[in-house]
């Protein structure tokens, strides 16, 4: 038992709300946390994720520091590059990443699974499986019950919703908060890495991160995942020996069959996808980003042909749309459960991230007297809104069906123009360094 002053109900075990969970228990506030999957071993889906300054400084904040070190251990080795291509597998612009300069500022790599893995270790005495919620109650003496598909329930001050994209708390609370598609379908598979697919990559993208533009509004995203473990599950021995320690004791590790991969993931404007894209099986997928990428460079149709079947799924993008802000209540909302938006800015995690670690801050301050409940938490949402939504619109003016590149005949002069300038900066090291620092402008906001 805690003895801090109220006791928060977090409803999903994802990244935003494991997060908040670990922060809360770190600073001494009681917190429980209710997901749906029956397992830890459940849910173990997605690819590379990058956690920029934002998001590891939230993880730093909210993580023990052994929690953290195995976080930092079970990340890839760090992209080193951002090449723009062509569908030739030709640079346009070929940017090179600033070097990690401390280990909570760097841009990290890290598969998804494996940092849900690593927000699930020691959280046993926090964390409830099978536990599908189904509605909440807000009771008169100013707590909140939250109720489940199995006839159990959980009482506390504060509800947070962390449960994602279709956030059941969501649809209770704020039925006027929608998502809608973004006019945008992804394929998505992993490649095994190995000698024969790293030399189909020119060596740059392998070294980092490869993101294709071409005609009819097609793109596609490449990256390289080599991790500090084996395909057995081993250390590998150019690692550090704490390192090698940290993994070697690692829990989660023995329930993550992550292994070096290069990930690639096409997409383009739903109009250009049959209407059955999203029930069709991943080698009918395979077959049709071939059908769709006939002319493209053969490296990149055998990446395709050398897809794990098992790993291939559509997805069909989604954003929220921004609502104004919301009377405060004993219930708030976090990560994709709030703000979906497309991956066009690469910031949905971190903004999730952000939003545990400014939430832990509101709340300790309220558990420390400084502040009500209430008080802590209009003050997280007021700034949690303006950023969430700003990111929002962002990434939808990026990635989104309605961009003029999906266009046909306006769309090859608008991708023309845009390698024309990439190509220009490419040349001009004054326009290649406004870029990169654009790039990490829109990925570095950290709270005090």
């Amino acid at each position: 038992m805690t003895g801090s002053k109220f006791h928060v109900i977090i409803i999903g075990a994802g990244t935003g709300g494991m997060c908040l969970a670990h922060g809360l228990r770190r600073a001494g506030i009681s917190v429980a946390v209710y997901e749906r999957h029956r397992h830890r071993s459940d849910g173990l889906y997605g690819y590379r994720v990058g956690i920029d300054r934002t998001g590891s400084y939230a993880l730093n904040k909210c993580l023990s520091p052994d929690l953290y070190a195995t976080f930092v251990a079970t990340c890839a080795r760090e992209p080193r590059y951002f090449t723009f291509l062509d569908e030739q597998l030709r640079s346009v612009l070929d940017l090179k990443l600033r070097e990690l300069t401390d280990e909570v500022g760097g841009e990290k790599s890290v598969s998804r699974m494996t940092l849900r893995q690593v927000l699930l270790t020691d959280a046993d005495d926090m964390v409830h499986f099978d536990k599908v919620f189904t509605r909440y109650e807000q009771n008169a003496d100013g707590t909140v019950t939250a109720f489940f598909e199995d006839g159990t329930s959980a009482t506390g001050d504060l509800l947070v919703a962390a449960d994602g994209t279709r956030s059941r708390v969501r649809q209770q609370y704020l039925p006027h908060a929608k998502t809608l598609d973004a006019g945008i379908i992804s394929i998505t598979a992993k490649v095994p890495m190995n000698e024969q697919t790293k030399a189909l990559l020119p060596p740059h993208v392998f070294q980092g991160i490869g993101l294709m533009q071409a005609p009819h509004g097609y793109s596609c995203i490449l990256h390289s995942m080599e991790f500090n473990w084996d395909r057995d599950g081993r250390a590998k021995n150019n690692i550090g020996g704490n390192e090698a320690e940290l993994l070697e004791k690692w829990p989660g590790l023995l329930y993550d069959n992550t292994r070096d991969y290069i990930n690639w993931g096409f997409w383009a404007s739903t109009d250009k996808f049959p209407g059955t894209v999203m029930q069709m099986r991943p080698a009918e997928l395979v077959a049709l980003v071939k059908r769709m990428c006939h002319d493209w460079h053969p490296n990149m149709h055998k990446l395709f042909d050398l897809a794990d079947l098992d790993s291939c799924f559509p997805i069909n993008i989604q954003t929220s749309v921004p609502i104004p802000q919301w009377k405060t209540t004993n219930v708030t909302l976090l990560g994709d459960a709030i703000h979906t938006m497309t991956p066009g800015m690469g910031v949905g995690a971190n903004t999730a991230l952000r939003d545990a670690a400014l939430l832990r801050k509101r709340l300790i301050e309220a558990d420390a007297g400084q502040k009500s409940l209430l008080q802590a938490v209009n003050e997280y949402e007021t700034k949690m809104i303006k950023y969430g939504f700003e990111a929002v619109l962002k990434s939808r003016k990026l990635t989104s069906g309605d961009q003029i590149t999906h266009k046909p005949v306006v769309g090859r002069v608008a991708l023309a123009a845009t390698r024309t300038a990439l190509r220009v900066a490419e040349r001009v090291p004054a326009m290649k360094a406004k870029i990169l620092d654009g790039m990490y402008d829109a990925r570095s906001e950290v709270d005090d």
